[in-house]
């Protein structure tokens, strides 16, 4: 198996083509591009270093919400819930 390297994600939205595009990129390339752009950090041990289907959820909600506040129109199609779910007790 060919080993990638780490890299930065792109999540664009076309509002022509109505498309979510996913590039992947390196860091290096990418790092002076964003140098002194909004920096979200999501911190692991809020989650308990569980990336569940929770954590997926909110964070894929997180990055269409950010996506929202540059192109509202992308709000028509959102319909997922902004709040946490309520987990099932773990004991």
């Amino acid at each position: 198996m060919t080993k990638f390297p780490p890299c930065s994600v792109v999540i664009t939205y076309d509002e022509d083509r109505q498309w979510l595009i996913v590039q992947s990129a390196s860091r290096a390339r990418v790092a002076p591009v964003v140098a002194g752009e909004l920096e979200v950090p999501v911190l692991l041990d809020e989650f308990n270093f569980r990336l569940d289907d929770e954590f997926v959820r909110r964070f894929g909600g997180g990055v269409l919400n950010l996506i929202a506040l540059g192109q509202p129109e992308i709000k028509q199609y959102m319909t997922f819930t902004q709040h946490p779910i309520d987990r099932p007790s773990e004991e």
